[in-house]
């Protein structure tokens, strides 16, 4: 079973603007509005290529509920810890119709001590071994940048994959447990190693650092110049972005780590391609990855 962990869940509301004139009335377009988080977005883009997975995470008052609903109409079995204060939050999408987003994200609900523990009990009692968990996102208020490694600490005597998509600290503390993938994006990256990359050896020596502290393999997304894998073979492979026109970013890197897992038994080269073209997939429509758009990417066409 895969299972992914979204711990401050979210609501994206997408308005397109144009013009943006600020300090003054702004009127909307028209408007979207989706139901993710970095973890439920993988789920998601995995029950769209026909894998299973089970979501776990936290959620709160009505907007907690409203995405619960989602989940389960979407047939995705999920598991989430219900917070007794605060709203799953709502994050914030300005497009300005000229291909330029600005995201106002949400701090998100506060999480107590024991509603930690309640979850994290969930974990170590679900996961198994042959299972592969997938640690997604930011976290709520009331955790710290050990809260991955601390959650790998709850399942490492078992035989599981962990798959890691988070910034800065969150991602560096899990890497002493070699998880079997982790996903930066180049800024995050530069982040990480602490300085600017921007020539492909360049982002290819930043991503064997990350090999060198314990990650097996390293996907880098680049956006518009494509992904790069680092894998444990010490192998290093690029593929260029597929073509088509940006409609959509959100959930792109979500998509990417998706595509990753659901390849990686036919091995690294094709889960590499998969994660591309779920990426592109997702960046070329106003939605989530289908299976119908990876499917063209993968062949060579055109969404």
């Amino acid at each position: 079973m895969i299972y992914t962990l979204t711990l401050n869940p979210a609501i994206d509301y997408r308005l397109n603007t144009g013009r943006i004139s600020y300090g003054e009335t702004n009127r909307a377009l028209s408007e979207e509005l989706s139901f993710g988080g970095k973890g439920i977005n993988v789920s998601k883009v995995l029950k769209n290529l026909g894998i299973e997975s089970k979501a776990l995470g936290f959620c709160a008052g009505f907007t907690g509920k409203a995405l619960i609903s989602h989940l389960d109409e979407y047939g995705i079995e999920n598991d989430f810890v219900e917070l007794c204060g605060g709203n799953t939050r709502i994050n914030l999408k300005l497009c300005d119709g000229q291909n330029c987003e600005t995201e106002i994200n949400a701090c998100g609900p506060k999480v107590t001590e024991c509603e930690k523990n309640i979850l994290f009990d969930k974990i170590k009692n679900s996961v198994t071994d042959g299972d592969t968990l997938i640690l997604s996102g930011s976290v709520p208020i009331g955790m710290d940048g050990e809260t991955y490694a601390d959650v790998i600490e709850l399942v490492k005597e078992k035989n599981i994959r962990i798959v890691v998509d988070a910034q800065g600290e969150l991602l560096l503390n899990t890497l002493r447990h070699k998880p079997f993938l982790v996903k930066p994006n180049l800024s995050e990256l530069c982040g990480i190693v602490g300085k600017d990359l921007s020539t492909p050896d360049e982002i290819a020596d930043g991503a064997k650092r990350l090999r060198a502290l314990g990650a097996k393999n390293v996907l880098v997304s680049l956006g518009a110049d494509g992904a790069l894998l680092a894998d444990e073979k010490g192998n290093v492979t690029s593929v260029a972005a597929c073509k088509g026109r940006v409609a959509n970013t959100v959930g792109a890197g979500d998509s990417m780590v998706a595509g990753f897992v659901a390849g990686a038994h036919k091995g690294y080269e094709y889960a590499l391609r998969l994660a591309n073209a779920c990426g592109g997939a997702t960046a070329f429509s106003v939605g989530l990855a289908t299976k119908e758009a990876v499917e063209k990417l993968m062949n060579n066409r055109s969404v």
